[in-house]
């Protein structure tokens, strides 16, 4: 395990900044030090200083406090969108590449349908259907992802479901559900968990520009697109909030989008024969 990590330096970097930021957003009560809804109005809009590492922002929250719990709003609804997009979308796409026919011209023509529509445009309607909050950002995220899942999985899908072993498995008299998640799933692993990670870092840019308009997490519940949002208004006061949460999301959509390269380049035999 050691050998695999010292030869993969990239991904022990990667994972390594992905590992941390998650270790910061699920102790953010014992590493922030303090309530991030507590208003102290004399010291708003203060910068960074011993007791207020980040600053404070215009009613006296302690940013780093904020940023932290963010860290965990982001994290709690870009995972649980995407990984609805991936059981959802992964397994419309499989089951299509698996069965063929009319079930995959279906299934394949409504994931069109839905990649016809501009993806912060479609989340957007979905939300005001569902009304402003995490939960619906969350929901809009993962059906704007579905459609990417299942045109991914679909593609390697269709090979796999022509190759010698499936056939065997089906000339034995091996049930449908048993070739899908013992020989086709088992095989798509490589490229279900590089996608995830480059989706993480696309769900985070999108719930936090949600977020930003007023279409996520809402207020006093800690979101870096709505600190961002809100800190736009001060940046001449204090830009400190607005530039630590923009920071922030940068460092966690980088994250993720790095630890997806990685993963790419580790698992993908061709490219570990071209290195």
């Amino acid at each position: 395990m050691m050998e695999f990590f010292a030869r993969n330096r990239l991904l022990t970097f990667a994972l390594g900044f992905v590992v941390l930021q998650v270790l910061l957003a699920v102790f953010a009560p014992v590493v922030a030090g303090h309530d991030p809804f507590a208003q102290v109005m004399i010291e708003r809009m203060k910068g960074p200083n011993a007791t207020n590492w980040l600053g404070t922002d215009q009613l006296g929250r302690d940013v780093f406090a904020r940023i932290l719990y963010g860290y965990q709003t982001s994290l709690m609804t870009c995972v649980t969108a995407v990984g609805l997009a991936l059981v959802v979308g992964g397994t419309l796409g499989m089951l299509a590449a698996y069965y063929g026919g009319w079930f995959d011209r279906v299934v394949m023509r409504l994931m069109d349908v839905l990649f016809a529509f501009p993806i912060l445009l479609l989340a957007i309607a979905v939300i005001a259907v569902l009304g402003p909050n995490a939960w619906s950002a969350a929901i809009a995220i993962a059906i704007v992802y579905t459609p990417i899942f299942a045109r991914l999985l679909r593609g390697p899908a269709l090979v796999i479901c022509e190759s010698e072993y499936v056939l065997g498995a089906k000339a034995v008299g091996a049930s449908d559900a048993r070739i899908v998640f013992r020989h086709l799933l088992p095989n798509l692993s490589s490229v279900v968990l590089v996608q995830t990670s480059l989706l993480l870092s696309a769900a985070i840019l999108v719930e936090a520009s949600l977020s930003f308009l007023g279409l996520g997490a809402q207020p006093p519940v800690p979101s870096l697109g709505l600190m961002l949002s809100e800190g736009r208004n001060f940046l001449l006061l204090s830009p400190w909030p607005a530039i630590f949460a923009g920071f922030a999301i940068l460092f966690l959509s980088f994250g993720f989008n790095l630890l997806g390269d990685a993963l790419r380049d580790t698992l993908d035999p061709r490219l570990r024969a071209a290195s």
